[in-house]
């Protein structure tokens, strides 16, 4: 499960109804309603699975997975999670922001609207177009929690929001060859983890979860080369059995072959040749 940034602009705002977070911006604002607004139930028993299929999300998401409208599939979905007695919020908002803190989640901190209320539960939702993309129940005086938490979480592909709340340190959103975003869950690049000095490395994922694949380009050799199928080459000539694969991220181009150990990444500059990732291979 991953987590934390920011956003605004993306809902119809009408009048800001809390104090923002800082930087000028609400954290809770009045906006236009989606054509379907949720109407389940916001008290959903959940389940903690040891996987990230949506299957499993949504099982551990309850209601604020239901109430998502997702192109794709759901991309993050958590349960309850304690916060102690000294944490807990005096109103709906400050549970919302206790979110924020305690998950430190990579999903937009302003612009969230009401979507539904009743007396110990709030659902907020942050809304692209009208449709809900991220959605956090609150919760009241729950066991052994006081006051106003964060009960449910659950949130779309960051491709399906808006480009300035995505860190790209995390998710760097290839497109297709039409323009067209694509979601992380198939394809992105992120930057290497600083806490194991990968920073100058960059890391190409397809797919997600154990049936995803990783390429590395490492033009400094900062990972030890057993981590990887092959070694990184700044310059090479395309496999005559290479084929595009339509997916873009600037001036880079996605070339794979069928044995996939290697993806060859065409640049302004030339054809670069990214090693696959030996299974398991990560930091600590």
């Amino acid at each position: 499960m991953r987590r934390g940034l920011v956003a605004v602009a993306v809902l119809a705002v009408v009048m800001a109804t809390a104090c923002d977070g800082g930087d000028g911006r609400a954290v809770v604002v009045e906006g236009t309603p989606p054509a379907t607004p949720y109407g389940g139930p916001l008290e959903i028993s959940t389940e903690e699975l040891d996987e990230s299929t949506p299957e499993a999300l949504h099982l551990a998401s309850g209601a604020a997975g239901r109430a998502l409208e997702c192109e794709g599939e759901i991309f993050e979905g958590n349960g309850p999670d304690g916060w102690n007695e000294s944490d807990g919020g005096r109103t709906p908002e400050e549970g919302l922001r206790l979110y924020f803190d305690m998950f430190q989640p990579e999903v937009p901190r302003h612009g969230y609207r009401v979507e539904r209320r009743n007396a110990d539960r709030v659902l907020y939702s942050f809304d692209v177009d009208g449709r809900t993309k991220v959605a956090v129940v609150v919760a009241r005086d729950q066991k052994d929690r006081p006051g106003w938490g964060p009960e449910t979480s659950a949130s779309c592909d960051p491709a399906e929001l808006p480009a300035e709340s995505v860190n790209s340190e995390y998710y760097e959103i290839w497109t297709d060859e039409d323009g067209r975003r694509q979601p992380v869950s198939r394809i992105h690049t992120a930057v290497g983890p600083e806490h194991c000095d990968w920073q100058e490395a960059r890391f190409l994922y397809l797919g997600r979860g154990t049936d995803g694949e990783t390429y590395v380009r490492d033009p400094e050799g900062v990972l030890d080369p057993a981590l990887l199928n092959a070694p990184y080459h700044s310059d090479v000539s395309m496999p005559a059995d290479a084929h595009d694969t339509g997916y873009r991220y600037q001036d880079w181009q996605l070339w794979l072959t069928d044995d996939r150990v290697t993806a060859y990444v065409r640049t302004s500059d030339g054809i670069e040749a990214w090693p696959s990732a030996k299974d398991g291979m990560g930091c600590m």
